[in-house]
């Protein structure tokens, strides 16, 4: 049986099944597709050395540190996005395009030299051949208790794999569409799934390579917008490696995908027409490379296809598709599902590493709970058996504290209320937390003989504290993700967009909310160092009286 099975062989399932290999854990690999990479997709010139992107092609390093940092680590040569500022925009197709000043477009971006392929190749390399199993289509998951059933259609036969751990590394909206849970995810996940715009999937891109980079030696950025309504290739930039030897132009089509279809056949003409218009005759026959993502079945889905034209990017993701289901067995993972950059490659690591804290995080639980199951009973270990146990407890509560504040906001919202709902909905939600964690603290095995009071503090009340920085501040995270993405609350400005201001008064709420939990558990510590204290009093008393 495996320990963890990937199911995704884009970036965010790569990174994460190199990282599992590197730490002895029996993982696999599995891809619907002959190749891994996901939307990673670089082809070779045939008249030059050129390598064009045709799927993710920039990374920000100022703004999306996971990504610098493995570029950094894999030793890969970057080069910066050529953009002088200026632009050439066409909004009439018999007119002359306008030229712009000032205006850069790609400010900070980045491009690997050779391709962004190369950052995959370089990963898998990195991972045992029998790891890895192309051409391996989900069909089913199943949950069977203390494992989960893998059906694939690999070829022209089923096969079945058993895992520990699961992680659908997959676009939300093509699991929705294309897998079957048993049992059946509740509705609010499937919601989240259908919501989560699969980032750039419906959408078409082109690289042109020519022998020269010709609008440079004209004058020209290589930047370019048309905006008429006949326009074929919305937006275009320069595509160029280092040397200028291996020029090109790179640009996402304006044509819808039902239009790209009818339009197949005549295409690259409409694309070269669209180019000499703007950059003049000698661009005309470049050498094209061309991906329609909207016909890629393992990238866009149905709903992708339908809903391309009117949906507004979000770089933050639902935090219902940050839940952990089936006991801690299955996870939700890709880019779609990042709390950070979500949709680009800087999400697909983010997603990576959350899913990867949390296989850890499990694993020492679990070798924790076997530990205490195993201690030596000593004072020492028993606490700090007990003080484990109530920080695994916390740790296990950021599903409970969001639940608790969604049917909070939907009862609000459901009562027609207007005011403070965020405000209101998340402050009961973790105070009922903070009443469960005194709870479980009363009822968990102390030595009182080894608990010191100082200035009215007992000596384990610190460690008591300290789980609920990380708990509470990622509920906060996911509040503000929620809100961003719930179209309820689309008609409440102040509540979808939490502005600095209120989320500061949130957050005062909620500390003021842990000082009163750390004072009512440092009393429940202190009552149990009083019965210490009476009970060595009253054995004093014994001796003296004898």
């Amino acid at each position: 049986m495996l320990d963890a099975a990937i199911i995704g062989g884009g970036v965010c399932g790569v990174v994460l099944a190199r990282s599992l290999h590197r730490q002895g854990r029996a993982a696999a690999l599995f891809e619907a597709r002959g190749r891994l990479g996901g939307r990673i997709l670089s082809v070779a010139s045939a008249g030059s050395e050129l390598t064009a992107d045709l799927g993710p092609t920039w990374f920000w390093p100022d703004t999306q540190p996971l990504m610098k940092s493995l570029v950094a680590e894999l030793g890969l040569p970057d080069i910066p996005q050529h953009d002088d500022g200026s632009v050439l925009h066409l909004n009439d197709p018999e007119k002359i395009p306008e030229r712009i000043e000032g205006k850069a477009i790609h400010e900070g971006a980045r491009r690997l030299q050779g391709g962004m392929a190369q950052l995959v190749d370089l990963l898998a390399a990195d991972l045992p051949p029998n790891l890895s199993h192309l051409n391996h289509v989900l069909t089913s998951i199943g949950d069977r208790g203390d494992h989960v059933v893998l059906t694939f259609a690999a070829g022209d036969t089923m096969v079945e794999f058993r895992a520990r751990h699961v992680v659908l590394a997959i676009p939300p909206r093509l699991l929705e569409q294309h897998v079957r849970f048993e049992p059946g995810l509740d509705e609010a996940t499937r919601e989240a799934m259908r919501s989560a715009q699969t980032w750039m999937a419906a959408q078409a891109k082109v690289v042109v390579a020519y022998d020269r980079a010709y609008w440079r030696e004209a004058g020209h950025s290589g930047n370019a917008f048309v905006t008429h309504g006949q326009a074929v290739v919305g937006e275009i930039f320069d595509a160029c490696d280092c040397d200028p030897e291996r020029a090109a132009l790179g640009g996402f089509l304006a044509l819808s995908p039902g239009l790209r279809a009818s339009f197949s056949a005549g295409l690259p003409l409409l694309i070269d027409n669209q180019i000499v218009q703007l950059f003049g005759s000698a661009l005309e026959h470049g050498e094209q490379h061309y991906q329609d993502w909207a016909t890629e079945p393992y990238t866009c889905s149905a709903l992708d296809r339908t809903s391309a034209q009117t949906e507004q990017h979000a770089d933050i993701a639902n935090p219902m598709l940050r839940r952990v289901h089936w006991n801690g067995k299955l996870y939700l993972g890709g880019s779609e599902t990042a709390s950070r950059g979500a949709g680009y490659l800087e999400g697909a690591l983010e997603a990576a590493r959350r899913i990867d804290l949390l296989l850890k995080r499990k694993s020492a639980q679990e070798k924790g709970a076997a530990y205490s199951s195993a201690g030596d009973g000593n004072a020492g270990s028993v606490n700090a058996a007990s003080l484990t146990r109530f920080g695994a407890w916390v740790a296990a509560q950021g599903d409970a504290a969001f639940d608790g504040y969604r049917h909070r906001l939907h009862r609000s919202l459901a009562a027609q209320q207007h005011e403070q709902l965020t405000q209101r909905a998340i402050l009961e939600a973790i105070e009922e937390v903070f009443d469960n964690a005194l709870a479980v603290l009363d009822g968990l095995d102390f030595d009182i003989d080894v608990i010191t009071v100082e200035r009215g503090r007992s000596s384990l009340t610190p460690a008591i504290q300290q789980p609920f920085g990380d708990l509470m501040q990622s509920v906060l995270d996911d509040v503000v993700a929620f809100n961003r993405t719930s179209c309820a609350l689309s008609n409440f400005p102040d509540e979808h967009h939490l502005s600095r201001e209120y989320t500061q008064v949130i957050m005062r709420d909620i500390a003021a909310a842990w000082l009163e939990f750390s004072l009512a558990a440092n009393r429940l510590l202190l009552a149990k160092a009083d019965v210490r204290d009476r009970r060595l009093q009253a054995t004093k008393m014994t001796g003296v009286s004898s």
